[in-house]
Protein backbone atom coordinates (compact mmCIF):
# COMPACT_ATOMS: atom_id res chain seq x y z
CA UNK A 1 0.00 0.00 0.00
CA UNK A 2 1.33 3.43 -0.90
CA UNK A 3 2.21 6.31 1.38
CA UNK A 4 1.15 9.45 -0.46
CA UNK A 5 3.99 11.96 0.17
CA UNK A 6 6.72 9.44 -0.60
CA UNK A 7 5.06 8.28 -3.79
CA UNK A 8 4.34 11.81 -5.01
CA UNK A 9 8.09 12.33 -4.84
CA UNK A 10 8.57 9.08 -6.75
CA UNK A 11 6.13 10.23 -9.43
CA UNK A 12 8.04 13.48 -9.93
CA UNK A 13 11.32 11.58 -10.17
CA UNK A 14 9.86 8.94 -12.49
CA UNK A 15 8.25 11.56 -14.74
CA UNK A 16 11.65 13.16 -15.20
CA UNK A 17 13.12 9.74 -16.08
CA UNK A 18 10.32 9.00 -18.55
CA UNK A 19 10.94 12.26 -20.37
CA UNK A 20 14.54 11.17 -20.99
CA UNK A 21 13.41 8.01 -22.82
CA UNK A 22 12.95 8.49 -26.56
CA UNK A 23 11.83 5.08 -27.84
CA UNK A 24 8.18 4.11 -27.40
CA UNK A 25 8.75 0.44 -26.49
CA UNK A 26 11.39 1.27 -23.89
CA UNK A 27 9.13 3.98 -22.48
CA UNK A 28 6.15 1.67 -22.02
CA UNK A 29 8.32 -0.93 -20.31
CA UNK A 30 9.75 1.60 -17.86
CA UNK A 31 6.38 3.24 -17.30
CA UNK A 32 4.70 -0.03 -16.34
CA UNK A 33 7.58 -1.07 -14.08
CA UNK A 34 7.43 2.20 -12.17
CA UNK A 35 3.63 2.28 -11.92
CA UNK A 36 3.61 -1.22 -10.45
CA UNK A 37 6.38 -0.30 -8.02
CA UNK A 38 4.67 2.87 -6.80
CA UNK A 39 1.27 1.23 -6.31
CA UNK A 40 2.51 -2.21 -5.28
CA UNK A 41 0.90 -4.33 -8.02
CA UNK A 42 1.92 -7.88 -8.91
CA UNK A 43 1.20 -7.47 -12.61
CA UNK A 44 0.07 -5.01 -15.22
CA UNK A 45 -0.44 -4.20 -18.88
CA UNK A 46 -0.43 -1.17 -21.14
CA UNK A 47 -2.76 -0.64 -24.09
CA UNK A 48 -2.17 2.04 -26.72
CA UNK A 49 -4.87 3.56 -28.93
CA UNK A 50 -4.20 2.93 -32.63
CA UNK A 51 -7.01 4.42 -34.70
CA UNK A 52 -10.30 2.70 -33.82
CA UNK A 53 -8.53 -0.09 -31.92
CA UNK A 54 -6.80 -0.54 -28.58
CA UNK A 55 -3.52 -2.46 -28.90
CA UNK A 56 -2.27 -4.65 -26.06
CA UNK A 57 1.31 -3.38 -26.16
CA UNK A 58 3.17 -4.46 -23.06
CA UNK A 59 2.71 -6.67 -20.00
CA UNK A 60 4.55 -7.67 -16.83
CA UNK A 61 3.76 -10.31 -14.22
CA UNK A 62 6.01 -10.88 -11.20
CA UNK A 63 4.38 -14.16 -10.17
CA UNK A 64 4.86 -15.74 -13.60
CA UNK A 65 8.29 -14.16 -14.06
CA UNK A 66 9.57 -15.81 -10.87
CA UNK A 67 8.74 -19.24 -12.31
CA UNK A 68 11.08 -18.72 -15.27
CA UNK A 69 14.79 -19.61 -15.31
CA UNK A 70 17.16 -16.78 -14.42
CA UNK A 71 17.63 -14.35 -17.29
CA UNK A 72 14.52 -15.47 -19.18
CA UNK A 73 11.68 -13.11 -20.04
CA UNK A 74 7.93 -13.55 -19.98
CA UNK A 75 6.71 -14.30 -23.52
CA UNK A 76 3.47 -12.68 -24.66
CA UNK A 77 1.61 -11.88 -27.86
CA UNK A 78 0.19 -8.52 -28.85
CA UNK A 79 -3.39 -8.15 -30.03
CA UNK A 80 -5.97 -5.43 -30.60
CA UNK A 81 -9.49 -5.01 -29.24
CA UNK A 82 -12.38 -2.74 -30.11
CA UNK A 83 -12.75 0.49 -28.15
CA UNK A 84 -16.16 -0.15 -26.66
CA UNK A 85 -17.71 -1.03 -23.32
CA UNK A 86 -17.51 -4.81 -23.70
CA UNK A 87 -14.00 -5.24 -22.27
CA UNK A 88 -12.56 -3.53 -19.19
CA UNK A 89 -9.72 -1.80 -21.05
CA UNK A 90 -12.07 -0.91 -23.92
CA UNK A 91 -14.53 0.64 -21.47
CA UNK A 92 -11.82 2.80 -19.89
CA UNK A 93 -10.56 3.95 -23.30
CA UNK A 94 -14.09 4.62 -24.53
CA UNK A 95 -15.36 6.53 -21.50
CA UNK A 96 -12.17 8.00 -20.07
CA UNK A 97 -13.27 6.71 -16.65
CA UNK A 98 -11.32 4.68 -14.09
CA UNK A 99 -12.34 1.07 -13.45
CA UNK A 100 -11.41 -0.12 -9.94
CA UNK A 101 -12.40 -3.77 -9.55
CA UNK A 102 -12.12 -5.73 -6.30
CA UNK A 103 -12.53 -9.17 -7.90
CA UNK A 104 -12.51 -9.63 -11.67
CA UNK A 105 -14.48 -12.88 -11.30
CA UNK A 106 -17.26 -11.19 -9.30
CA UNK A 107 -18.19 -8.12 -11.29
CA UNK A 108 -21.27 -6.09 -10.38
CA UNK A 109 -24.20 -6.95 -12.65
CA UNK A 110 -24.74 -3.31 -13.63
CA UNK A 111 -21.28 -3.01 -15.23
CA UNK A 112 -21.38 -3.11 -19.05
CA UNK A 113 -18.04 -4.88 -19.37
CA UNK A 114 -16.91 -8.44 -18.69
CA UNK A 115 -13.58 -9.97 -17.69
CA UNK A 116 -11.72 -12.05 -20.28
CA UNK A 117 -10.16 -14.93 -18.34
CA UNK A 118 -8.28 -16.42 -21.31
CA UNK A 119 -4.89 -15.31 -19.94
CA UNK A 120 -5.63 -16.87 -16.54
CA UNK A 121 -6.82 -20.12 -18.14
CA UNK A 122 -3.69 -20.30 -20.30
CA UNK A 123 -1.11 -19.49 -17.62
CA UNK A 124 -2.73 -20.64 -14.38
CA UNK A 125 -2.56 -17.09 -13.00
CA UNK A 126 -5.43 -15.77 -10.84
CA UNK A 127 -6.44 -12.20 -11.55
CA UNK A 128 -8.34 -10.63 -8.68
CA UNK A 129 -8.10 -6.88 -8.10
CA UNK A 130 -7.72 -4.60 -11.12
CA UNK A 131 -7.16 -0.87 -11.52
CA UNK A 132 -7.56 0.40 -15.08
CA UNK A 133 -6.57 4.02 -15.67
CA UNK A 134 -7.03 6.09 -18.85
CA UNK A 135 -3.85 7.69 -20.21
CA UNK A 136 -4.92 11.12 -21.43
CA UNK A 137 -3.03 13.58 -23.60
CA UNK A 138 -3.02 17.24 -22.45
CA UNK A 139 -5.97 17.78 -24.82
CA UNK A 140 -7.99 15.28 -22.80
CA UNK A 141 -7.96 12.65 -25.55
CA UNK A 142 -7.43 9.08 -24.32
CA UNK A 143 -4.26 7.69 -25.92
CA UNK A 144 -3.97 4.51 -23.90
CA UNK A 145 -4.86 2.51 -20.80
CA UNK A 146 -2.63 1.31 -18.00
CA UNK A 147 -4.02 -1.71 -16.18
CA UNK A 148 -2.59 -2.71 -12.79
CA UNK A 149 -3.43 -6.18 -11.50
CA UNK A 150 -3.48 -7.68 -7.99
CA UNK A 151 -2.47 -5.04 -5.47
CA UNK A 152 -0.36 -6.67 -2.74
CA UNK A 153 -0.09 -6.27 1.01
CA UNK A 154 3.33 -6.22 2.66
CA UNK A 155 3.08 -9.99 3.17
CA UNK A 156 2.20 -10.47 -0.54
CA UNK A 157 -1.51 -11.18 -0.18
CA UNK A 158 -3.84 -9.77 -2.84
CA UNK A 159 -5.93 -6.80 -1.73
CA UNK A 160 -8.17 -4.19 -3.34
CA UNK A 161 -6.80 -0.96 -4.79
CA UNK A 162 -7.64 2.07 -2.64
CA UNK A 163 -9.20 5.39 -3.66
CA UNK A 164 -5.89 7.09 -2.88
CA UNK A 165 -4.14 4.72 -5.25
CA UNK A 166 -6.67 5.59 -7.94
CA UNK A 167 -5.71 9.25 -7.63
CA UNK A 168 -1.98 8.52 -7.54
CA UNK A 169 -2.20 6.20 -10.56
CA UNK A 170 -4.17 8.79 -12.54
CA UNK A 171 -1.61 11.47 -11.68
CA UNK A 172 1.15 9.14 -12.82
CA UNK A 173 -0.68 8.32 -16.07
CA UNK A 174 -1.32 12.01 -16.81
CA UNK A 175 2.36 12.80 -16.28
CA UNK A 176 3.48 9.85 -18.42
CA UNK A 177 1.12 10.85 -21.24
CA UNK A 178 3.43 13.71 -22.21
CA UNK A 179 6.35 11.31 -22.57
CA UNK A 180 4.22 8.85 -24.58
CA UNK A 181 3.05 11.58 -26.93
CA UNK A 182 6.63 12.65 -27.59
CA UNK A 183 7.85 9.06 -28.05
CA UNK A 184 5.03 8.39 -30.51
CA UNK A 185 6.09 11.41 -32.57
CA UNK A 186 9.70 10.17 -32.58
CA UNK A 187 8.61 6.67 -33.63
CA UNK A 188 6.38 8.12 -36.36
CA UNK A 189 9.29 10.13 -37.75
CA UNK A 190 11.54 7.05 -37.87
CA UNK A 191 8.77 4.98 -39.48
CA UNK A 192 8.33 7.65 -42.17
CA UNK A 193 12.05 7.49 -42.87
CA UNK A 194 11.76 3.72 -43.24
CA UNK A 195 8.83 4.14 -45.62
CA UNK A 196 11.11 6.33 -47.74
CA UNK A 197 13.60 3.44 -47.83
CA UNK A 198 10.80 1.03 -48.78
CA UNK A 199 9.86 3.25 -51.74
CA UNK A 200 13.37 2.71 -53.13
CA UNK A 201 13.81 -0.91 -52.00
CA UNK A 202 10.47 -2.72 -51.52
CA UNK A 203 12.21 -5.54 -49.62
CA UNK A 204 13.13 -3.11 -46.83
CA UNK A 205 9.74 -3.08 -45.11
CA UNK A 206 8.92 -1.13 -41.97
CA UNK A 207 8.20 -4.47 -40.30
CA UNK A 208 11.71 -5.66 -41.17
CA UNK A 209 13.20 -2.52 -39.61
CA UNK A 210 11.09 -3.00 -36.47
CA UNK A 211 12.07 -6.64 -36.13
CA UNK A 212 15.78 -6.01 -36.62
CA UNK A 213 15.71 -3.19 -34.06
CA UNK A 214 13.76 -5.21 -31.49
CA UNK A 215 16.00 -8.27 -31.98
CA UNK A 216 19.06 -6.06 -31.55
CA UNK A 217 17.83 -4.74 -28.21
CA UNK A 218 17.32 -8.25 -26.83
CA UNK A 219 20.70 -9.46 -28.10
CA UNK A 220 22.45 -6.40 -26.68
CA UNK A 221 20.80 -6.83 -23.27
CA UNK A 222 21.80 -10.51 -23.06
CA UNK A 223 25.37 -9.67 -24.13
CA UNK A 224 25.66 -6.67 -21.78
CA UNK A 225 24.36 -8.53 -18.72
CA UNK A 226 26.87 -11.31 -19.28
CA UNK A 227 29.61 -8.66 -19.48
CA UNK A 228 28.47 -7.11 -16.20
CA UNK A 229 27.47 -3.78 -17.74
CA UNK A 230 25.84 -1.44 -15.17
CA UNK A 231 22.03 -1.52 -15.29
CA UNK A 232 21.66 2.22 -15.90
CA UNK A 233 23.99 1.99 -18.91
CA UNK A 234 22.09 -1.01 -20.27
CA UNK A 235 18.75 0.80 -20.10
CA UNK A 236 20.13 3.95 -21.75
CA UNK A 237 21.72 1.97 -24.57
CA UNK A 238 18.60 -0.13 -25.14
CA UNK A 239 16.59 3.05 -25.67
CA UNK A 240 19.07 4.49 -28.16
CA UNK A 241 19.65 1.18 -29.96
CA UNK A 242 15.92 0.56 -30.51
CA UNK A 243 15.71 3.73 -32.61
CA UNK A 244 19.13 3.70 -34.25
CA UNK A 245 18.87 0.10 -35.46
CA UNK A 246 15.65 0.89 -37.33
CA UNK A 247 17.72 3.13 -39.60
CA UNK A 248 20.41 0.58 -40.44
CA UNK A 249 19.59 0.78 -44.16
CA UNK A 250 18.78 4.49 -44.35
CA UNK A 251 21.58 4.93 -46.90
CA UNK A 252 19.56 3.04 -49.51
CA UNK A 253 17.63 6.22 -50.25
CA UNK A 254 20.80 7.38 -52.05
CA UNK A 255 21.26 4.23 -54.14
CA UNK A 256 19.76 4.36 -57.68
CA UNK A 257 16.43 2.57 -58.08
CA UNK A 258 17.84 0.91 -61.19
CA UNK A 259 20.11 -1.04 -58.84
CA UNK A 260 17.79 -1.59 -55.87
CA UNK A 261 14.80 -2.68 -57.96
CA UNK A 262 16.68 -4.75 -60.51
CA UNK A 263 15.21 -8.25 -60.67
CA UNK A 264 18.15 -9.86 -62.44
CA UNK A 265 21.44 -10.66 -60.70
CA UNK A 266 23.53 -7.54 -60.11
CA UNK A 267 26.79 -7.05 -61.94
CA UNK A 268 29.98 -6.64 -59.91
CA UNK A 269 29.83 -2.89 -60.47
CA UNK A 270 26.19 -2.72 -59.38
CA UNK A 271 27.02 -4.70 -56.24
CA UNK A 272 29.68 -2.11 -55.37
CA UNK A 273 27.14 0.68 -55.90
CA UNK A 274 24.61 -1.06 -53.63
CA UNK A 275 27.23 -1.64 -50.95
CA UNK A 276 27.79 2.10 -50.79
CA UNK A 277 24.50 2.42 -48.89
CA UNK A 278 26.52 1.83 -45.72
CA UNK A 279 28.64 4.91 -46.41
CA UNK A 280 25.68 7.00 -47.55
CA UNK A 281 23.82 6.12 -44.36
CA UNK A 282 26.76 7.03 -42.14
CA UNK A 283 27.18 10.29 -44.03
CA UNK A 284 23.68 11.36 -42.99
CA UNK A 285 24.96 11.47 -39.42
CA UNK A 286 28.24 13.29 -40.03
CA UNK A 287 27.33 16.10 -37.65
CA UNK A 288 26.83 14.30 -34.34
CA UNK A 289 24.79 16.09 -31.70
CA UNK A 290 23.50 13.14 -29.68
CA UNK A 291 24.18 9.55 -28.64
CA UNK A 292 21.43 8.48 -31.03
CA UNK A 293 23.15 10.04 -34.04
CA UNK A 294 26.50 8.56 -33.04
CA UNK A 295 25.02 5.08 -32.73
CA UNK A 296 22.96 5.42 -35.92
CA UNK A 297 26.10 6.36 -37.87
CA UNK A 298 28.06 3.42 -36.44
CA UNK A 299 25.27 0.95 -37.26
CA UNK A 300 24.68 2.26 -40.78
CA UNK A 301 28.39 2.02 -41.57
CA UNK A 302 29.21 -1.31 -39.92
CA UNK A 303 26.18 -3.62 -40.10
CA UNK A 304 27.60 -5.51 -43.12
CA UNK A 305 31.07 -6.08 -41.65
CA UNK A 306 31.96 -9.72 -40.92
CA UNK A 307 33.89 -11.16 -37.99
CA UNK A 308 36.52 -12.66 -40.33
CA UNK A 309 37.03 -9.42 -42.26
CA UNK A 310 35.13 -10.48 -45.38
CA UNK A 311 32.41 -7.85 -45.09
CA UNK A 312 32.08 -4.29 -46.34
CA UNK A 313 32.67 -1.33 -46.61
CA UNK A 314 35.75 -1.78 -44.42
CA UNK A 315 38.15 1.03 -43.63
CA UNK A 316 36.80 3.78 -45.85
CA UNK A 317 36.35 7.52 -45.69
CA UNK A 318 32.75 8.49 -44.96
CA UNK A 319 33.28 11.58 -47.10
CA UNK A 320 33.97 9.75 -50.38
CA UNK A 321 33.68 6.01 -49.71
CA UNK A 322 37.28 5.38 -50.76
CA UNK A 323 39.76 3.27 -48.77
CA UNK A 324 41.65 5.08 -46.04
CA UNK A 325 45.42 5.42 -46.60
CA UNK A 326 47.12 2.10 -45.91
CA UNK A 327 43.87 0.08 -46.02
CA UNK A 328 43.42 -0.43 -49.78
CA UNK A 329 43.12 -4.15 -50.59
CA UNK A 330 42.64 -3.64 -54.33
CA UNK A 331 41.70 -0.74 -56.55
CA UNK A 332 38.91 1.15 -54.80
CA UNK A 333 38.31 -1.67 -52.29
CA UNK A 334 39.26 -1.42 -48.61
CA UNK A 335 40.22 -4.16 -46.18
CA UNK A 336 37.20 -5.16 -44.15
CA UNK A 337 37.06 -4.62 -40.42
CA UNK A 338 37.33 -7.82 -38.41
CA UNK A 339 36.83 -9.10 -34.88
CA UNK A 340 36.65 -6.45 -32.20
CA UNK A 341 37.61 -3.79 -34.75
CA UNK A 342 33.91 -3.82 -35.68
CA UNK A 343 31.94 -1.62 -33.23
CA UNK A 344 29.67 -3.62 -30.94
CA UNK A 345 26.38 -2.28 -32.32
CA UNK A 346 27.47 -3.09 -35.86
CA UNK A 347 28.17 -6.68 -34.76
CA UNK A 348 24.79 -6.97 -33.09
CA UNK A 349 22.72 -5.52 -35.93
CA UNK A 350 24.65 -7.65 -38.45
CA UNK A 351 23.37 -10.81 -36.76
CA UNK A 352 19.85 -9.45 -36.17
CA UNK A 353 19.61 -8.40 -39.81
CA UNK A 354 20.88 -11.78 -41.01
CA UNK A 355 18.36 -13.71 -38.91
CA UNK A 356 15.46 -11.66 -40.20
CA UNK A 357 16.64 -11.99 -43.80
CA UNK A 358 16.96 -15.76 -43.38
CA UNK A 359 13.48 -16.14 -41.90
CA UNK A 360 11.27 -13.60 -43.69
CA UNK A 361 11.11 -13.84 -47.48
CA UNK A 362 9.90 -10.91 -49.56
CA UNK A 363 7.14 -11.84 -52.02
CA UNK A 364 5.87 -8.69 -53.76
CA UNK A 365 3.93 -5.47 -53.19
CA UNK A 366 5.31 -5.08 -49.68
CA UNK A 367 4.27 -8.60 -48.67
CA UNK A 368 6.46 -11.04 -46.76
CA UNK A 369 6.04 -14.73 -46.06
CA UNK A 370 5.87 -15.42 -42.32
CA UNK A 371 8.40 -18.08 -41.27
CA UNK A 372 7.39 -21.48 -39.95
CA UNK A 373 9.33 -23.38 -37.28
CA UNK A 374 11.44 -25.26 -39.82
CA UNK A 375 12.54 -22.00 -41.44
CA UNK A 376 13.49 -20.52 -38.08
CA UNK A 377 15.38 -23.65 -37.07
CA UNK A 378 17.33 -23.64 -40.32
CA UNK A 379 18.20 -19.96 -39.84
CA UNK A 380 19.52 -20.70 -36.35
CA UNK A 381 21.65 -23.55 -37.73
CA UNK A 382 23.10 -21.19 -40.34
CA UNK A 383 24.00 -18.60 -37.72
CA UNK A 384 25.56 -21.20 -35.41
CA UNK A 385 27.63 -22.51 -38.32
CA UNK A 386 28.80 -18.94 -39.02
CA UNK A 387 29.92 -18.21 -35.45
CA UNK A 388 33.55 -17.14 -35.50
CA UNK A 389 33.50 -16.47 -39.24
CA UNK A 390 30.66 -14.12 -40.11
CA UNK A 391 29.50 -13.36 -36.57
CA UNK A 392 31.05 -12.54 -33.20
CA UNK A 393 30.85 -15.78 -31.13
CA UNK A 394 29.80 -13.85 -28.02
CA UNK A 395 26.95 -12.22 -29.93
CA UNK A 396 25.85 -15.62 -31.21
CA UNK A 397 25.74 -16.93 -27.62
CA UNK A 398 23.65 -13.91 -26.58
CA UNK A 399 21.33 -14.47 -29.55
CA UNK A 400 20.74 -18.13 -28.66
CA UNK A 401 20.12 -17.17 -25.04
CA UNK A 402 17.20 -14.93 -25.94
CA UNK A 403 15.90 -16.82 -28.98
CA UNK A 404 12.48 -17.44 -27.41
CA UNK A 405 11.95 -13.69 -27.00
CA UNK A 406 13.28 -12.99 -30.49
CA UNK A 407 10.83 -15.44 -32.04
CA UNK A 408 7.93 -13.86 -30.15
CA UNK A 409 9.06 -10.48 -31.55
CA UNK A 410 9.16 -12.06 -35.01
CA UNK A 411 5.49 -12.97 -34.67
CA UNK A 412 4.60 -9.58 -33.20
CA UNK A 413 6.02 -7.62 -36.14
CA UNK A 414 4.96 -10.00 -38.89
CA UNK A 415 3.74 -8.33 -42.07
CA UNK A 416 0.04 -7.55 -41.80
Amino acid sequence: MITEPTNLEKILKTTHELLQIQDLDMLLEHMLTEARTIIGADAGSIYIVEGPLLKFSYTQNSTLQKKLPFGKKLIYSTFSIQINNQSIAGYVANTGLIANITDAYRLDNYQPYSFDKHFDDTTGYRTQSMLSIPIKAPSGKVIGVIQLINALTLDKNVRAFTATEEAIAQLFADSAAIAIDRAQMTRAMIVRMNKMIELHDPTETVEHANRVAAYSVEIYEAWARKKGTPEREIQHNRDTLRMAAMLHDIGKISVPDSVLKKLEELTDEEKKIKQQHTVYGARLFTDIYSAFEEMARSIALNHHEKWDGSGYPGYVSIDNGLPLPGYEKSEGVAFGKSGLEIPIYGRIVALANAYDTLTYKFISDGKESAPDKATKDKAVETILASSGTLFDPDIVVAFIGCLDVINSISDRYGKR
